[in-house]
């Protein structure tokens, strides 16, 4: 059985700058509304207060918003990676190291005037770290969703904030665990070494026994195969039993969870499915609760006169300029350029839910009272919304580049003696064998450095998708292609893309793009530029079923192609799957394919031509040209078009010089056809059923 697959070649594109897109903004609106829900607005009076939140309802509200935050907590330590803590370099621990210590001094150092003035009578350790904490911390998820947003993920500034954060994360969880330990009223220091120690008894505890048992059930979840629902609820389980040790020690029931989240293995799909699982329970219901009940304790009215707006401006000041200074000196010391390592400082200075957390938990621990509690919330949010407009605007590549002085790349334009480049996207597995023996097809000579492929997996982050998680497969992925790691570990697509890179003699370069749907056709746009590639091939957003017959696999893919066609700054090739080679890769000693290009004018048709023509020089591909020209007696079913006099000499001038490049060995045809009408067009275009691959 014979395989076909058509390639649409359309250069014609429309070049259109592109917007920003607005980040941080869901996570401003749900911490501002719950705040205007409280006293500091809509409280005040007293009516609405008792109607809408009656006494009564408190426990209930504060019940359900400590379980959703437990499983938020969950899914922040399910998000972190030991083993790319790890693997963590010098830099990103430098760059860590610098953004929680300085802060966590100058906090300390806040904390003394706070004590002397509005927080008089609060215990001092406790009120010292808890500062320090909450000036020091990052807050890991929101920066992944930023940095999403801001499609710097993948990026080496993005791979740096992710690693510092997460180390940053971890050591501020383990300093908050010993203010809470320390915190509590005519707690005895003896006590609170024994609650410290009870809690690293734990931790050590389920370091030895969970990771087996998660294993264990990890290994019973397949790729492709749903997660059994037994496994998702023994899981949770486990969550709600570590909370309440953690709680009966006398921590905090968050920290249990965390734990958990932590030592559940990364690896395959259950990960992933425990996240979409608990997901959207806990952002869409849990969450928008804990924003109540954080709301309901925020009274903004606290915060009077010229003294207590002072603290505010103090606090803020100390907050931005610990981190910023810190990060952006210890960058500079490692040779980190100046934009990168100021984006990388504005970057380490977000805060949002996680900065709430810290300070909820200070307030119910009675360390912090309502004014100070007060300006802490203000702060949080007023760096968690400076983020991206100052990333935006120190750093460049957060926006698209001017194309003033981009030439518009095509085969045809290209010198055949220099590299030629391919972006090659796909979403899975599904598209990778017909993919890669057309890559194959197309290293043309036998010089290694002849074609330069960029292998971009399409990653879509939705509301519901964990970018974090995410980037910990991007760099696995990453990992694969130039260390010798192992492959049973890393997704089959990537694995599928090494394979040929050491078979072949092609030079294949992996790339990631994580981005929503209605924006990732401008990653593809971006990188091709940015690589300086004449082509981008993109899968069809139908395939091909067991009939024969198409169907369409999502159609978000045919926009996606839309959008490239219209914002691509090269050639375009869209790829009809129909199995070229078959179901696996073809080695390039036995490849033997016959290519047709149907060529009916025009510079769509000229790029086919030469990208064909480029195909032909593979010692196992023969191409047939086939033009199409109208008869005098034109049908009338058929429409002409009247064709520009230079567009019509620009192909005679094309297929001219193609015709002089036609070896003697019989791997290039030359055939013209004339036609009346479609039909006699769909009948001589039958004729060539047979050969693998049509370029159109």
């Amino acid at each position: 059985m014979r395989h076909t697959s058509n390639l649409v070649l359309p250069s014609k594109v429309i070049i259109c700058p592109a917007g920003a897109t607005p980040v941080g903004i869901c996570i401003l609106h749900v911490t501002s509304g719950g705040i205007l829900l409280g006293p500091s607005a809509l409280g005040r009076n007293s009516k609405y207060l008792n109607a809408i939140f009656p006494s009564r309802s408190l426990t209930v509200l504060d019940t359900l918003a400590n379980l959703g935050l437990l499983f938020f907590l969950f899914l922040v330590g399910l998000e972190l990676d030991p083993k790319s803590l790890r693997r963590t370099g010098k830099k990103a621990l430098s760059i860590a190291f610098a953004g929680i210590s300085l802060p966590f001094v100058l906090g300390i150092g806040t904390s003394v005037a706070l004590r002397s003035t509005i927080s008089k009578g609060v215990s001092e350790a406790p009120f010292l770290i808890f500062m320090g904490v909450a000036l020091s911390i990052t807050a890991f998820p929101v920066l992944a969703r930023i940095l999403a947003e801001l499609k710097l993920l993948t990026t080496d500034v993005g791979r740096m904030a992710m690693s510092a954060a997460a180390v940053n994360d971890v050591a501020a969880w383990i300093l908050l665990a010993l203010a809470i330990a320390l915190s509590g009223n005519d707690r005895s220091p003896l006590v609170s070494l024994w609650v410290f120690l009870c809690g690293s008894g734990f931790v050590l505890c389920c370091i030895f026994v969970a990771p087996p048992i998660f294993r264990w059930m990890a290994q019973r979840c397949p790729e492709g195969e749903p997660v059994e629902e037994l496994y998702v609820c023994a899981t949770l389980a486990a969550v709600l039993a570590a909370g309440f040790v953690t709680d009966a020690i006398g921590i905090h029931a968050l920290f249990g969870a965390f734990v958990i989240g932590v030592l559940v293995p990364k690896e395959g799909p259950f990960a992933g499915a425990l996240v979409e699982k608990v997901e959207d329970l806990v952002s869409g219901l849990f969450l928008p609760l804990y924003f109540v009940s954080s709301g309901l304790k925020t009274n903004i009215a606290t915060i009077q006169g010229a003294q207590s707006w002072g603290l505010l401006v103090l606090v803020i000041i100390t907050a931005c300029f610990g981190k910023i200074v810190g990060t952006v000196t210890v960058s500079l010391l490692c040779k980190v350029p100046f934009q990168e390592a100021l984006a990388l400082g504005f970057l380490m200075n977000t805060k949002g839910l996680v900065e709430l957390i810290v300070l909820n938990i200070g307030k119910d621990r009675k360390v912090l009272n309502d004014q100070t509690f007060a300006i802490m919330v203000l702060m949080a949010i007023f760096t968690t919304f400076v983020t991206t407009p100052l990333v935006m605007a120190v750093y460049k590549p957060a926006r698209r580049r001017s194309r003033v002085d981009y030439k518009y790349k095509t085969i045809e334009r290209k010198d055949p003696n220099t590299q030629l480049r391919i972006l090659t996207c796909f979403y899975g597995a599904r598209n990778i064998p017909t993919m890669i023996n057309l890559i194959e097809a197309s290293r043309g000579t036998d010089k290694r450095e002849g074609l330069c492929v960029y292998a971009m997996h399409l990653m879509e982050l939705s509301e519901r998708s964990s970018a974090i998680l995410m980037v910990h497969k991007a760099r696995k992925n990453w990992l694969l292609f130039w260390n010798k790691g192992n492959p049973s570990d890393c997704d089959q697509v990537v694995v599928a893309f090494e394979a040929f890179r050491q078979l072949s003699r092609v030079s294949v370069r992996p790339m990631t793009a994580i981005s929503p749907m209605p924006t990732i056709h401008e990653d593809i746009c971006a990188s091709a530029e940015s690589k300086k590639v004449a082509m981008i091939i993109l899968p069809y957003h139908k395939h091909q079923r067991l009939d024969g017959a198409l169907e369409t696999t999502r159609s978000d893919f045919r926009w996606v192609n839309k959008r490239v066609l219209d914002h691509a700054p090269c050639s375009v090739g869209i790829l009809v799957d129909r199995g070229l080679g078959g179901t696996t890769h073809v080695p390039a000693s036995i490849v033997s394919s016959t290519i047709t290009v149907l060529f009916f004018g025009g510079h769509d048709d000229c790029e086919a031509l030469a990208y064909g023509s480029r195909m032909a020089e593979h010692p196992g591909i023969s191409l047939t040209v086939i033009r199409f020209l109208p008869s005098p007696q034109i049908s009338g079913e058929i429409v002409r078009e009247e064709i520009k006099s230079s567009t019509r000499s620009i192909d005679e001038q094309i297929l001219a010089e193609h015709k002089e490049k036609i070896p003697s060995n019989g791997s290039i045809n030359y055939e013209e056809r004339v036609v009346r009408d479609a039909a006699e067009t769909m009948e001589i275009a039958k004729e060539f059923s047979q050969c693998n691959l049509f370029l159109i």
